[in-house]
C-alpha cells in the first residue's frame, strides 16, 4: 500500500477503505504524518529499529522482504505499507513481488499518490517533455551526473546534510556553484516549503529531512553531449548540410589528423582557451565519424561507447573489480596481460602486442610506444645505466658508418636511444622535441631581429655574430 505523501486528505479511497477493513500493518517507517491518522484499531508495526541498526538501507532489505513474505504465507497474508507509491523509489517492494511471484502468493498493489507529483505541484512545472528523477544516494556515489545538464533534474531522498553534501559534490563536477536550484521540503504536506538557493548551499540547508527533494534546473541547451549529437545528426540528415552529407571515413582522415594536431599544439602553448576550442573541434569530428558509421548502418555512437566503456572496466580490475595494485609499473603490466588474454579469446594467438601500434603514428611517438609495450613484458634494461651506454654506443656506431645507407641506419638507432632514455625519464619525446622547435624558433627569431636592428641582411651576420645573439636570447628566456 502506497500512504501518499504526507497528508492524510491525499490517501486514496481504496487505500482508506483497506485500512479500515485491516486489523493490522506492517510500514517500512513510522516517520510519516499518514501514520498519526491511521484508524485507531490498526495494530502498527514497523522496521525503523533495522534501519537505525544498520549502515546502509541496502543491509536490512532482505531482512524486511523474508520477514514480510513469512507473515504473507499466513491465512490473511499481510498489509505492507510505504510512502508515496508503493512502486516509486521503493526497492523493498519491487523485490518482494519478484519473491512473491516465485513462491506462488498473491500480491495487490494499493498505489498511492507518489511525492513527485506534489513536488511538481509545489515548484509549478510540467515533467514533460523531459526531466531526469535520481536517488541522491546513488548520486552520491558516483563522480558525474548520470543525466545530460540540458534536461530539469530532480534528486529525491536528499534526507540529510551528508547526502547533500555528496550530491553538491558529484553536481559541482558539471554545474557551477553559483547555479540557483530549489530545495522542495515535505511536498504534499502543511510543511511544505519551497527554498531557493546556490547549488554551493544545499548542505547548510537546516530545513533537511527525510522528505526532501532538489530541483536542479538546467543549463545551456549547448551543455549536454547527447544535443550536440543531436546537432551533428542533423547536420547529416536529409534537411542538414549537403557538404556534411558527402563526408566519409576516408575524406575525414586528414581532418581527424589536422585536429588532433591542433590539440597538441594547444597543450604545448599551455593555451587553455584553446585546448577547450581545439577539442571541440576533435569531438565533432569523433562525432562525425560515429555518425556516418550510424547512417551506413555499421555501428552507431553508442555502439562506439559501449565497446571503450566495457574495455576500460576490463581493463581496471584494481579499480572495478577486486585484483590489488600498488604502483603504475604494475598497472601497465597488467594492462598487457589482459590484452594478451583478449588477443587469445578473439583467436588471435599469434599477435605480437606491438601490432597495435598504429604505423602512422609520428616516429617519436610509434618508437616511444614501442618500447613501452615492450618495457611492459620484461624487455627493457635493468636500470638507467645499460640506457646511457646504448646511447654512447649508438654515436660511436654514427661516426664509424662508411656510407649513407650506414649512416641512416645508425642515426635512426640513436634516435631510438634517445626516445628509449626520454622513456625512462618519464618525458614524452613528442612533446619534448616540439617544445625544442618553439625555443628554437624564438631565439631564431631574436637573431632575425637582431640583424634588422644592425640595418643588415641575415646572410649578412657573421657565425659569431648570430651565435651571440643566440646565446643573448637563451638568457631572456631564463
Amino acid at each position: 500500500m502506497g500512504l501518499g505523501p504526507g497528508d492524510p486528505q491525499l490517501l486514496t479511497r481504496e487505500a482508506w477503505s483497506v485500512l479500515i477493513e485491516s486489523d493490522e500493518i506492517y510500514l517500512r517507517t513510522s516517520q510519516h504524518p499518514v501514520v498519526l491518522s491511521l484508524p485507531a484499531h490498526l495494530q502498527v508495526h514497523s522496521f525503523d529499529d533495522l534501519f537505525e541498526q544498520a549502515e546502509t538501507p541496502g543491509e536490512i532489505y532482505g531482512t524486511i522482504v523474508s520477514r514480510l513474505l513469512e507473515l504473507a504465507h499466513r491465512p490473511g497474508g499481510v498489509l505492507y505499507a510505504v510512502p508515496g507509491h508503493p512502486f516509486f523509489a521503493e526497492a523493498i517492494s519491487v523485490e518482494i513481488a519478484a519473491r512473491a511471484s516465485t513462491e506462488g502468493l498473491p500480491v495487490r498493489v494499493i498505489p498511492g499518490l507518489s511525492f513527485i507529483e506534489p513536488v511538481l505541484a509545489a515548484l509549478k512545472i510540467n515533467p514533460l517533455p523531459h526531466i531526469s528523477i535520481i536517488d541522491a544516494i546513488e548520486l552520491g556515489r558516483l563522480h558525474v551526473p548520470p543525466f545530460p545538464p540540458n534536461m530539469p533534474a530532480l534528486i529525491t531522498q536528499l534526507g540529510s546534510k551528508q547526502l547533500a553534501s555528496d550530491a553538491r559534490r558529484v553536481l559541482n563536477s558539471v554545474y557551477p556553484g553559483e547555479h540557483r536550484v530549489v530545495l522542495v521540503h515535505a511536498a504534499g504536506s502543511w510543511q511544505e516549503m519551497l527554498e531557493e538557493v546556490s547549488l554551493s548551499e544545499i548542505d547548510h540547508s537546516r530545513h533537511i529531512g527525510m522528505q526532501t527533494a532538489l530541483y536542479l534546473p538546467p543549463l545551456g541547451a549547448g551543455k549536454a553531449f547527447e544535443a550536440f549529437q543531436e546537432v551533428v545528426a542533423h547536420l547529416r540528415a536529409p534537411d542538414g548540410c549537403p557538404w556534411d552529407r558527402e563526408q566519409t571515413h576516408l575524406s575525414l582522415r586528414s581532418s581527424l589528423l589536422e585536429e588532433t594536431y591542433e590539440v597538441l599544439s594547444a597543450i604545448d602553448a599551455g593555451d587553455r582557451d584553446g585546448m577547450e576550442e581545439e577539442l571541440g573541434d576533435l569531438l565533432l569530428l569523433i562525432l562525425r565519424l560515429a555518425q556516418i558509421g550510424s547512417d551506413s548502418g555499421e555501428f552507431t555512437v553508442n555502439d562506439v561507447l559501449e565497446g571503450i566503456n566495457t574495455k576500460i572496466v576490463r581493463r581496471h580490475p584494481h579499480v572495478f573489480g577486486e585484483v590489488e595494485i600498488s604502483d603504475p609499473q604494475e598497472v601497465l603490466k597488467n594492462w598487457e596481460r589482459l590484452k594478451a588474454e583478449e588477443r587469445v579469446t578473439d583467436g588471435k594467438h599469434e599477435a605480437s602486442p606491438l601490432d597495435s601500434v598504429s604505423i602512422i603514428l609520428p616516429a617519436l611517438v610509434q618508437a616511444e610506444e614501442y618500447q613501452s609495450r615492450a618495457a611492459r613484458v620484461g624487455f627493457d634494461w635493468p636500470d638507467i645505466q645499460g640506457v646511457l651506454d646504448k646511447l654512447v654506443e649508438e654515436m660511436l656506431e654514427v661516426k664509424q658508418a662508411q656510407d649513407q645507407q650506414e649512416r641512416s641506419a645508425e642515426i635512426g638507432d640513436l634516435l631510438f636511444a634517445v626516445v628509449n632514455l626520454a622513456r625512462w625519464q618519464q618525458v614524452d619525446p613528442e612533446s619534448a622535441l616540439r617544445e625544442a622547435n618553439v625555443r628554437f624558433r624564438k631565439r631564431f627569431a631574436f637573431i632575425e631581429a637582431g640583424a634588422r636592428e644592425s640595418g643588415r641582411q641575415l646572410t649578412q651576420l657573421t657565425l659569431d655574430e648570430m651565435e651571440a645573439l643566440w646565446q643573448s636570447a637563451k638568457r631572456n628566456e631564463k
